[in-house]
């Protein structure tokens, strides 16, 4: 089985092929990402027209080069996959239409790809993991734990009530001057930093809420850098320190309580699993801290790699293919809509961050 999968739903315009061998190992056959950060960095972030323009003009081209890295034509492949939300609608209308003709044009099954569950299964595509397991999907459109209980069957069960992780990164960095995207440099910039510098809180620690919030943190980075403005280099070292801090405690908070209701939840399982996933799980102090507390409570730890842990192409043909094999591949690819928010968790209840409209998001 060879599935093409198309990846458009934010600021990456990727194409990939992944093959599913003779006694289900896979493939990658190929991974083509162009990213847009030079197209964005004048403005410290994604600006929705220029990333959807960008798709247009470099898809059809990844596409080729997909192909051709993979050693096969269209008549070779069995099915496309293509990311249908959630993300900036513009860059999903550009993949998603292009997989519908490629599908149509070679006479394949179109598949419509949530985004979050590429996410959610690359681990199985790298390490072959077995459900169920949990979920951290730190990036900066989504900050969420997921009890991944198997192919289109999950349950969230914490969200940000504001801003992702990701984004409470790249604002930090706008603030305080250091180029886009922010959570690389930011990370860097608190490597000669003095963390114990500024007391910035650690949002919901502590808290029998078992979301995230970021917004309150954000606020204090601003607070700290007006007073003290204007700020040296080693100002914004030790604020970037203290940041990142805050927000490994609280991140740490979060997934511990996580970790505890999984092991309640399946007392006898063999081999509980976290698996990180998204950019901000690059960050070294956050994966540090979470190996220990996957140490202290008896889980493996799994971050994909870095190429496959942002958006990339390969996930999304991966979930086209477990989908395949699970037999929820449908049959309204053509017919399916973009869709900005879609959550993978359709039962629990709307809340901003979660990938679902609510009243007030």
């Amino acid at each position: 089985m060879r599935v093409l999968g198309i990846e458009t739903s934010c600021d990456e315009t990727a194409a990939s092929v992944v093959a599913l061998r003779d006694g289900g190992k896979p493939e990658i056959l190929s991974n083509i990402v162009l990213s847009q950060i030079e197209e964005h960095a004048a403005f410290g972030g994604v600006v929705p027209e220029i990333a959807a323009r960008a798709h247009v003009e470099a898809l059809d081209g990844i596409v080729e080069v997909a192909l051709a890295d993979a050693g096969i034509d269209l008549s070779q492949i069995d099915a496309v996959a293509a990311t249908a939300g959630p993300g900036l609608v513009g860059g999903l209308i550009v993949g998603l239409m292009t997989a519908k003709a490629i599908a149509a044009a070679a006479h394949k099954p179109m598949l419509a790809v949530n985004h979050l569950e590429g996410h959610a299964l690359t681990a199985r595509l790298t390490d072959g993991i077995d459900f169920p397991y949990l979920l951290l999907l730190v990036s900066g459109g989504h900050t969420q734990i997921v009890l991944v209980r198997g192919v289109g069957n999950y349950e969230r069960w914490a969200t940000t009530i504001d801003d992702a992780l990701g984004e409470a990164f790249d604002k930090t960095a706008k603030m305080l001057g250091l180029p886009y995207p922010g959570g690389p440099n930011v990370e860097k910039a608190a490597a000669a930093g003095d963390a114990t510098r500024f007391a910035f809180p650690r949002p919901m620690k502590g808290s029998a809420q078992p979301d995230f919030s970021f917004s309150g943190l954000k606020t204090a980075v601003r607070q700290a850098a007006t007073a003290i403005s204007p700020l040296s280099d080693q100002d914004v070292s030790d604020i970037c320190a203290s940041f990142q801090i805050a927000v490994t405690d609280a991140l740490a908070d979060r997934v511990k309580r996580a970790l505890e209701g999984f092991l309640q939840r399946f007392p006898t399982h063999p081999k509980p699993v976290l698996v990180v996933a998204g950019g901000v799980a690059a960050n070294r102090s956050i994966g540090s801290k979470l190996q220990e507390l996957c140490s202290a409570h008896g889980f493996a730890f799994i971050a994909p790699p870095l190429n496959l842990c942002t958006d990339n192409a390969a996930m999304i043909a991966w979930a086209g293919i477990e989908r395949l094999r699970a037999g929820l591949a449908g049959d309204d690819g053509f017919d399916f809509v973009p869709r900005s928010r879609w959550p993978l968790d359709t039962v629990s209840a709307p809340v901003i961050g979660s990938g679902r409209r609510g009243a007030k998001a």
